[in-house]
């Protein structure tokens, strides 16, 4: 019979492996060209080209097989244009897709979110309550993958403080930096933009020698045993 700890040593170790994986698939892709640059700004995502009611991981992101993911995601319509809307309840469901960016030319991450209900007891600052509702990862692929690489994760926590940043007791090679927190701005969309090549910077004390080789999207309730639910909108790199 397999012990809760031992549930969840395996469960942190079945994550750390497919974040390695994600990583190598990044590194692989680092040959392509950059998609959707247009001048000023690079378009990670904007949802116009999925079908409205389409349900699932969207084409062009990957899946994850660590924490039980159900993927109750759907791309929908709110307000001018489609996004993607992505609830939880007891899993963990994140999807990636392969990029090729280079933070020197292109340093500001734009994104637009909304949360509509946060995981209960979520703190990102502890592992046992290791829960959010609205996740955007940025990896620098460094070899080898699984030790190496950086990734910075710009969270909506539930407890721990706007302006936080510290590093992931589930995955050594996550930086969290707390965007938002709390439920005062549950229900509204926000534009964020944060300037990743700064924030690398300032967390590694140097500037990163890798392109971005991968953008993820996550939600997450299973630690807290709750629920959550949140939207994506448009995801771009930009210009200063």
């Amino acid at each position: 019979m397999t012990s809760h700890g031992g549930r969840e040593t395996h469960g942190r170790a079945r994550r750390s492996r497919h974040l390695a994986w994600m990583l190598a698939a990044a590194l692989a892709a680092g040959a392509t060209s950059i998609a959707g640059a247009q001048g000023d700004k690079v378009v990670v995502e904007d949802w116009s080209s999925h079908q409205d009611g389409t349900r699932g991981v969207p084409g062009g992101w990957q899946t994850q097989s660590w924490g039980s993911p159900k993927y109750d995601f759907s791309v929908v319509t709110d307000g001018p244009g489609r996004v993607l809307r992505l609830r939880s309840e007891d899993d963990s469901s994140t999807m990636n897709k392969e990029v090729k960016i280079d933070v020197k030319r292109y340093p500001i991450l734009q994104w637009r979110w909304k949360v509509v209900e946060l995981p209960k007891g979520g703190d990102a600052r502890r592992k046992e309550t290791d829960d959010e509702a609205a996740q955007i990862y940025v990896t620098f692929p460094r070899f080898p993958t699984a030790v190496r690489s950086r990734i910075i994760g710009y969270i909506w926590d539930t407890t721990a403080p706007v302006g936080s940043t510290f590093g992931s007791k589930k995955v050594g090679t996550v930086t969290f930096i707390v965007v938002r927190s709390g439920e005062a701005d549950l229900g509204k969309w926000f534009t964020e933009t944060r300037n990743v090549l700064e924030d690398y910077k300032r967390i590694y004390g140097e500037a990163p020698g890798e392109d971005v080789g991968a953008i993820s999207l996550s939600i997450n309730s299973q630690n807290t045993k709750s629920r959550a639910e949140a939207f994506f909108g448009e995801i771009l790199f930009k210009r200063p």
